[in-house]
């Protein structure tokens, strides 16, 4: 079952912004999904832009970067296919859902202090109140001998579903989670639940010192991949006519929870969800500008990805983003 505009609505009332309209936009010669192409490859930080509309592609370009079938790093983007494993697991049995404790799913003793209420939910909504991982945070703590007691013995910065914190910690306790409670490592859950259904290929990434697969960065997959897995998320989580990812999950994770206080977007389960165009959409983002959108209603998935290496922020390439993703949505309503 199709992911309606009525479905989304109801679970998420994400913030509706006004996207400037980008240089390269203003001086098309083109219009529509031309004009779209030609802004796309002035921006000199994008490597690739994929738009399905409906299943086909109305548009796949690779201006620079390794091209459309080839590895790209999607960072962060990663996060919501940890999202989607978390929602596969809960179904599955092996996790009893998104209320349940942390630390007893990790087999540790109670903390006597705030980090006891910590969820699942929490950890999938960035609502830890746990210090960041992030940011200038992030080169101590991969450099830590113990990621996850690095994340659960900090000093505590909120208090669980509190407000938004941006962490990759908080998914790597995630990732050790679903790989104690399933037995199984995460690179094994990606392949098993999502890869082989989706007939994609996602290679090995980083580990922790203890083996732990890194659960939220650094993840590689093709940008057609990447959009495949999106393609099955507006779809209700179905492909080829078997149920992925339950359908109930997927709307589960639309619903706002909590907001970034960068792009004022709210931000669900693994998601941040917004208006492109006036419809309701939903996004993963990773470093860099690596992006995977979906905005049901208009029958779109987006991919965009970008060089890994650079900054991406919402006053600047990042906005530019914004803005193409908004262009591309008003692009194909026009066309309509």
């Amino acid at each position: 079952m199709l992911l309606t505009r009525r479905a989304l609505l109801k679970t998420c009332a994400a913030a509706s912004l006004a996207f400037p309209v980008l240089p390269g936009l203003a001086q098309a010669q083109a219009t529509g999904l031309d004009a779209v192409r030609e802004a796309a490859a002035g921006l000199e930080q994008l490597h690739s832009l994929i738009v399905l509309r409906d299943g086909a592609e109305a548009l796949a370009m690779a201006p620079r970067g390794p091209g459309l079938d080839r590895i790209a790093n999607v960072k962060s983007v990663s996060k919501t296919l940890i999202a989607l494993l978390t929602g596969i697991a809960i179904e599955r049995g092996h996790l009893p859902g998104p209320d349940a404790r942390v630390l007893p799913l990790l087999g540790r003793a109670a903390a006597g202090d705030a980090r006891d209420a910590l969820t699942v939910g929490h950890l999938l909504s960035m609502q830890t109140g746990l210090t960041s991982t992030s940011g200038p945070n992030y080169g101590a703590w991969i450099n830590s001998n113990d990621w996850v007691d690095y994340v659960l013995n900090g000093e505590p910065d909120g208090r669980p579903g509190g407000r938004f914190i941006y962490s990759t910690g908080g998914w790597h306790v995630l990732g050790a989670v679903l790989a104690r409670t399933t037995g199984r490592d995460l690179h094994a859950l990606v392949r098993d639940w999502l890869a082989e259904p989706l007939g994609i290929s996602v290679p090995q990434w980083d580990r922790d010192p203890q083996g732990l697969y890194l659960g939220g960065n650094q993840m590689g997959l093709t940008p057609r991949d990447l959009a495949r897995v999106g393609e099955m998320v507006r779809q209700g989580g179905a492909w080829n006519g078997a149920q992925i990812v339950p359908a109930t999950w997927i709307e589960t994770s639309w619903r706002p929870r909590a907001r970034s206080p960068w792009s004022g977007d709210a931000y669900g389960y693994g998601w941040f969800l917004t208006r492109f165009a006036g419809r309701m959409a939903a996004y993963g983002r990773g470093y860099g500008g690596q992006v995977l959108a979906v905005v049901p209603d208009a029958g779109l998935t987006i991919v965009i990805t970008s060089d890994p290496n650079l900054p991406a922020r919402t006053q600047g390439y990042f906005g530019e983003v914004l803005s193409l993703l908004d262009a591309t949505v008003r692009a194909t309503d026009d066309a309509t």
